[in-house]
């Protein structure tokens, strides 16, 4: 969590097309300290079962801009061929070879010192969506 001078980010990532939370889907975190700048990678995690990211590393002080990307091939390509693929109607159409038609998620947004940025994504074979949480 965030304290008065940190700024700190969390995401949780749900599976739309199964209703459930997406687990074990790789999630790499890069900043910049402004718009013009390189992205400097700072680690990763992976989702645990609820799909959230526990232990994503601190950013550090003056980061002015973030960027999440989620390896949604890795987590589709699973579901696909395990046990959760079973639970599911077949889709109308098949997702491309590897398991989905967007392989990676990447969302970038702007973050103010000393707050707390809750990035949930919304994930389906076909579509995604992300929002600021709390």
């Amino acid at each position: 969590m965030s304290t008065g001078t940190t700024t700190s980010v969390s995401t949780h990532v749900l599976d739309t097309s199964i209703g459930r939370p997406a687990a074990s889907v790789p999630v790499r975190l890069a900043t910049r300290p402004d718009p013009t700048a390189g992205w400097t990678p700072l680690g990763g995690s992976v989702t645990d079962a609820d799909g959230r990211c526990a232990d994503l590393p601190g950013l550090p002080e003056g980061t002015a801009q973030v960027r999440l990307e989620f390896d949604t091939d890795v987590y589709f390509a699973r579901e696909t061929d395990g046990p959760a693929a079973a639970a599911i109607a077949p889709p109308a159409a098949a997702p491309p070879v590897g398991g989905t038609f967007f392989p990676e998620v990447a969302i970038t947004f702007t973050v103010r010192p000393g707050e707390h940025h809750h990035v949930p994504l919304l994930l389906s074979p076909f579509g995604y969506s992300v929002y600021r949480g709390s």
